[in-house]
Order: C-alpha cells, then sequence, then structure tokens
C-alpha cells in the first residue's frame, strides 16, 4: 500500500493549467483582444531595436541599454503569452513537467534580468544628471558593455538555485496548476513533500535579485530628484528631467504592478484576482512600455519619423 502511494507521488510527468476558468464565452474575445496586445508588444519592441540600431545618433549608453531592454521584453512576453493565450482556448491545457521548469526558469530569469537592467539604466541616468562631467569616461563602450554583461549573466544564474529546488519537491496525484502560466506558488501548492526551503532560498533571491536592484534604483532617483530640483532655472529642470521620465514611467509601472501582485494576500478565495492581477505585469506592462518609450521620447520619435521617411 505504502509503495503504491509512494508511486502515485512521484509519477507526474506533466502539469495541467487551468487558466482563467469558466470565461462564459468570452474566450474567443480576450483571445483576439490578448493575441494583439502579444503582436504589438513584439512589433512595438522590434521597431525599438531597429530605430536604434539604424539611427546613428542613437548610439549612446541610454539607448544601447534601452536596446537591450527591448530584445529583454521580447523574451519576457513570448515565454508567457503564447502559452496563456492557448489557455483561453482550451479550459485544460497541458505542460510537459520540463517544460513548466523551463517556462519557470526563463520567466524568473528574464524578471532578474530586467531588475538589474532597470537598475542599470538608472545608475545611467544618474552619472549623466549628477556626474555630467565625468559621465564619458563611466559609461564609455566597455563600461557600458560590462553592466549588460553582468545584467544579463547575474538575470540567468538568479534563479537556478530555486528551479532546481522548487522541481526536485515530490508532488503529490494531482497535477493541475490554478494558473494560465508555471509560476512559483502555484507549483508549490501542489507539493506533497515540505517546502520550507524552497520558500526560505525563494525570500532570499527576491532580497537579492529584486529587492537589491530597487533599492539601487531607487537611490538612484532620489539622487536625481534633488540634483534636478536645485537647477536654478525651469527649462534646465524641464530639460534635465525629460531625459529621464520614460524610465522612471517604466520603473514605476514594473515595480508597482510586481507590488500589487506579490503583496498580495496569497489565500484560497483570492486566486482569480491574484490571476488577473497577474496580467498586469506579464501583458500589460510589457504592452506599454514601447509606447512610453516612443511617445515620450522626442529623439526616438525624430528617429523613427526619419527611418519611414528612407523606407518611403
Amino acid at each position: 500500500m505504502a509503495s503504491n502511494e509512494e508511486e502515485n507521488m512521484t509519477q507526474i510527468t506533466e502539469f495541467i493549467l487551468l487558466g482563467f476558468g469558466d470565461l462564459h464565452g468570452l474566450q474567443f474575445l480576450l483571445f483576439g483582444l490578448f493575441l494583439i496586445i502579444y503582436v504589438v508588444t513584439v512589433i512595438g519592441n522590434i521597431v525599438i531595436l531597429t530605430v536604434v540600431s539604424a539611427n546613428r545618433s542613437l548610439h549612446t549608453p541610454m539607448y544601447f541599454f534601452l536596446g537591450h531592454f527591448s530584445f529583454l521584453e521580447i523574451g519576457y512576453t513570448t515565454t508567457i503569452e503564447p502559452m496563456m493565450l492557448r489557455t483561453l482556448l482550451s479550459a485544460h491545457v497541458p505542460i510537459s513537467f520540463p517544460g513548466c521548469a523551463c517556462q519557470f526558469y526563463f520567466f524568473a530569469a528574464l524578471v532578474a534580468t530586467e531588475c538589474f537592467f532597470l537598475a542599470v539604466m538608472s545608475y545611467d541616468r544618474y552619472i549623466a544628471i549628477c556626474n555630467p562631467l565625468h559621465y564619458p569616461s563611466i559609461m564609455d563602450y566597455w563600461g557600458c558593455l560590462q553592466l549588460a554583461g553582468v545584467s544579463w549573466v547575474a538575470g540567468f544564474l538568479a534563479p537556478i538555485l530555486l528551479m532546481s529546488l522548487t522541481f526536485r519537491l515530490t508532488f503529490c496525484a494531482t497535477n493541475e496548476i490554478d494558473h494560465f502560466f508555471c509560476d512559483l506558488k502555484p507549483i508549490m501548492k501542489l507539493a506533497c513533500t515540505d517546502t520550507q526551503v524552497a520558500e526560505m532560498t525563494s525570500f532570499i533571491c527576491t532580497s537579492l535579485f529584486a529587492l537589491g536592484p530597487f533599492m539601487l534604483t531607487l537611490a538612484s532617483y532620489a539622487h536625481i530628484i534633488s540634483t534636478i530640483l536645485r537647477i536654478p532655472s525651469t527649462t534646465g529642470k524641464q530639460r534635465a528631467f525629460s531625459t529621464c521620465s520614460s524610465h522612471l514611467i517604466v520603473v514605476s509601472l514594473y515595480y508597482g504592478t510586481l507590488g500589487i501582485v506579490y503583496g498580495f494576500p496569497s489565500r484560497p478565495q483570492y486566486e482569480d484576482i491574484l490571476k488577473l492581477l497577474s496580467l498586469l505585469y506579464t501583458v500589460l506592462t510589457p504592452a506599454l512600455n514601447p509606447i512610453i518609450y516612443t511617445l515620450r521620447n522626442k529623439d526616438v520619435k525624430v528617429a523613427l519619423r526619419k527611418l519611414v521617411q528612407r523606407g518611403m
């Protein structure tokens, strides 16, 4: 009897994503809406990458990091949204055990990498506004390359331990994940064994790889705002603020939505609300970022106009 029980606990080879449950006939409408959002997000980021690469006037540290950020956003949305679109068309979407582990890993790695890049981009603005005389020597080609390289490497190393601890847990006979992708909390709920070590690792990883960059970003903007307020002329203040306003909006959106989702009580009665809130940082924020960086950035708008005119 005990051996049969043990066998049932270790035989899971795939998970079932339950998605959003019964949508009362709205699934096709939502599928069309989210498909449009996904396509617009990918195209928007490809446009930014193309504009930054094609225009020599944008070959500066700020746009170098923006190019990396846009590439990252394409990967981030592609990790989540195609599977989410499948859950809208089918109430039960199977995903293999290794497939679920891979999705979780790439999602967590790209979230961590995004946190690092947001910190690096805020550091770039801090040097440009607070130490403009040292900017060319600090943010030279090799300096930018090192910052970008460290962000990518650190981001992809960050979730390895947590992923291995999570997917080495013993899972019960039930394999249904009540979510539209393989997120940490819904996966841990299926475990039969003690999850304390994995939960502690998750807390440490979040503190180091999300909270750490957030504090650096916060410190950079505290110094930036302090410096801008000391500029005597209104025109000077507006010019200085315009160079970092787009990034500040993106930072506020990203950490604001993450804070709402992961700060929300994870009780059974709130599961449907948590799924809806997850759409904020997996779908809405990535869709808004290219719009913010193009509509609120004069240099990008001018470069985009030139590229379109050249193409015509």
